[in-house]
């Protein structure tokens, strides 16, 4: 049973995490202003500058994976070259790597070292998940804990406060969104759903800690339904570092299995 949930998790888990970045399928390319109102402007002003702007990432976080009804407790090492590759290496008890994955803007691979078998798929593989023009950036910004700025240029907007606290929700492209800011202006809540279909992804961040003067979420949970499935990833960082030098090795053994 274990080893199929971890076969499972290694494969899923790119999945999930591509899959989240839903929010910027529709299209890629940078719209002008001209529809965001002045207060949406202000908030794109005050949020890029609030958003954490870094050049790598690396961090190791303990992690209970629930796909369906089944769950496993497994150790997450993430790395980034800020919008050029995002490294995840999967391990379970007694540090086994059951999953090593690498995602750029133009490619796809994944290991599964638990059944020898690997992906090598250019980035368009994913739009088996979702449609076509995935944001690669806007992976980044959900792992990380970043508002989307370009969910927020939209003429669709409410804005309310209370207590300090922002909450954000518009329309975009056919995606409803909402996200609730803190008094540091860091998101606390992402909900993302399509208007009309029942899938949503719903992201929560919490323990704001500074971090190489970072102002970093180590608790970040995921949840998402979609296609009759349930995922869900409760992650908490006991490392995290910013503008370090990373490695992202990533090598296919000439024995494994090529898969579709």
């Amino acid at each position: 049973m274990r080893r199929n949930i971890l076969s499972r998790i290694s494969l899923i888990l790119a999945a999930f995490m591509l899959v989240s970045a839903c929010a910027s399928k529709k299209s890629t390319v940078k719209k002008p202003d001209a529809g965001v109102t002045a207060k949406g402007k202000d908030l794109l002003n005050t949020y890029e500058l609030n958003n954490l702007n870094f050049i790598t990432f690396s961090g190791r976080a303990k992690a209970k994976v629930q796909v369906g009804e089944e769950t496993q407790n497994v150790t997450l090492n993430i790395r980034m070259e800020r919008d050029k590759a995002i490294w995840i290496s999967v391990t379970a008890l007694l540090g086994i790597e059951a999953a090593r994955v690498l995602i750029t803007p133009d490619s796809v691979k994944i290991i599964n070292r638990l059944h020898s078998e690997y992906i090598a798929k250019p980035f368009s593989y994913i739009y088996r998940y979702t449609n076509p023009g995935i944001s690669f950036r806007m992976l980044q910004d959900i792992l990380v804990g970043n508002i989307s700025t370009e969910m927020l240029r939209t003429d669709q907007l409410q804005i309310a406060t209370s207590d300090g606290d922002v909450q954000v929700i518009g329309v975009k492209d056919g995606l409803t969104f909402h996200y609730g800011v803190n008094k540091s202006n860091r998101p606390t809540i992402f909900n993302l759903m399509e208007l009309g279909k029942s899938d949503k992804l719903e992201a929560h961040y919490g323990d704001f800690a500074l971090i190489d003067g970072h102002n970093f979420p180590q608790r970040f949970t995921l949840n998402i339904e979609g296609s009759g499935t349930k995922v869900s990833s409760d992650m908490l960082y006991n490392k995290s570092e910013f503008n370090k030098t990373v490695e992202l090795n990533f090598s296919i053994p000439s024995r494994y299995k090529a898969i579709n």
